[in-house]
């Protein structure tokens, strides 16, 4: 996927309306959502790249208005040591996550008040080995009003390269 293709994936009005903002890419990996995500924020935001692995992570110098911070961390089992988010960006992470429900009742705690949870996902209940733990968007808002996060919406969908299911963004706000 492409920079300009991930951007077209999340792009969403409630992103760019924040001030300049703090958030958490959870699971960064080489940064193409961390990127799309900056390209959406005012100026003067900060981004942590956080990932268990943090060398494929790529910088981009292109990006000189805005603090990204690439953090290597298991954001799963590590608590996160940062000041509140004012989002929080799971994109193809949260598959990796065996129980969600307590996963995002732990991590809302690190989003402030009005705050954003953005989230790509695989459209599909059917894992596999890299792919271990799916949710549909139908799931997702299940999942989303269990923890808190009512009316949860789709931002968009395209097919994904690598599996039968479409991939999807979605957003919700920490009320």
């Amino acid at each position: 996927m492409t920079l300009k293709e991930g951007i077209a994936l999340i792009k969403t009005d409630k992103i760019n309306s924040f001030r300049a903002a703090t958030w958490a890419d959870l699971g960064c990996g080489s940064g193409l959502f961390t990127y799309a995500l900056a390209g959406m924020l005012n100026n003067k935001s900060t981004i942590y790249a956080i990932d268990k692995n943090i060398t494929s992570f790529k910088k981009n110098l292109t990006f000189k208005s805005f603090e990204i911070i690439p953090v290597e961390l298991d954001f799963e089992k590590q608590d996160l040591p940062f000041i509140k988010f004012d989002g929080i960006l799971m994109a193809n992470s949260l598959h990796f996550i065996k129980n969600k429900n307590d996963f995002i009742k732990k991590i809302k705690s690190r989003l402030n008040r009005g705050g954003l949870f953005l989230v790509v996902e695989y459209d599909t209940e059917a894992g596999n080995h890299w792919i271990p733990y799916p949710i549909t968007f139908e799931g997702l808002k299940e999942l989303f009003a269990a923890t808190g996060f009512p009316g949860a919406s789709k931002i968009n969908e395209r097919p994904s390269a690598f599996n039968s299911a479409n991939l999807y963004s979605a957003i919700a706000e920490h009320t």
